[in-house]
């Protein structure tokens, strides 16, 4: 089963969730991952070019983001807003206070079925699912709006998001949400023009068939938000937090020792190969 459609992401990161979870020596355990993933997870991850082998980025990815969501809502966070949440269980699986309020935003068809399955779960905090299309500019406002004006300090969440995007939909999705006093962090992953032409070779045709390209990766990095108001507070290199997690790419130490012929602008570039950032309002 290959992808048909970009909520098929979705599906295809759980299933590497419930693969992490499967370890012993697990980062995070999602307990609920493999019954969200389902057969079709499976299935297309076997699809895809060395799938099972590149799961390791999409893994560091959710622990990192553990991390940074933790550390928020200890910060004073009291709404995160998650953005084409697709078939995440943080809120049941993180340890988080019961009167935090969490948002998630996707379309009818995949967020839908993750309701179904989790009906019979009990969230740790005060759990909302919208299902809202965010292309859809008027209403993905609308809720801006009226979640803006009920919170303090929110978080907002667009992990797996922004990457699917044009750089112009990125850009007015940046000032929608920087329109809202409240909405304080964004939490994203980000990656960079070689990233892109690298995933083009591995799984370029895969994702084109199914209507799912990647195409965001901006040449000046995070300081494409800055005139939407969002500035860089963290940015963390995946593979450094890969090395620290011990979750590195097979051969790895081949590439880290390659990498010292190269000279000192090169390897800055590379510092900024792919990570997760962590905006803040300007």
């Amino acid at each position: 089963m290959a992808i048909q459609n970009v909520s098929d992401t979705a599906r295809w990161v759980a299933e590497y969730r419930a693969m992490e979870t499967d370890r012993p020596d697990a980062i995070f355990r999602d307990p609920y991952a493999r019954r969200l993933a389902g057969p079709e997870g499976a299935k297309i991850v076997a699809s895809m070019p060395r799938g099972k082998q590149f799961a390791w980025p999409m893994i560091v990815r959710t622990a990192v983001m553990d991390e940074i969501i933790i550390d928020r809502v200890r910060a004073g966070v009291d709404l995160v807003l998650n953005l084409a949440a697709g078939l995440d269980a943080r809120p049941w699986r993180l340890d988080l206070p019961a009167n935090l309020r969490w948002v998630d935003v996707d379309l009818p068809g995949i967020l839908g079925h993750k309701v179904e399955e989790m009906k019979n779960e009990r969230p740790r905090c005060r759990y909302e699912p919208v299902m809202l299309d965010l292309i859809d500019v008027p209403k993905r406002r609308a809720l801006f709006s009226q979640l803006g004006a009920q919170s303090t300090k929110a978080l907002i969440i667009t992990e797996g998001l922004l990457i699917y995007l044009e750089p112009e939909q990125v850009g007015e999705l940046a000032k929608d949400l920087h329109a809202q006093p409240s909405f304080r962090w964004w939490l994203s992953d980000l990656g960079s023009p070689m990233l892109l032409k690298y995933s083009e070779r591995s799984w370029g045709k895969n994702l084109r068939s199914g209507n799912a390209p990647f195409k965001f990766a901006p040449e000046n990095d995070t300081r494409f938000f800055l005139p939407f108001g969002w500035r860089e507070l963290t940015y963390r290199n995946t593979a450094d937090d890969a090395r620290r997690l011990n979750r590195q790419m097979p051969g790895m130490w081949f590439w880290r020792l390659v990498m010292q012929l190269y000279p000192k602008r090169v390897k800055e570039k590379y510092k900024r190969f792919a990570g997760n950032i962590l905006l803040e309002r300007v």
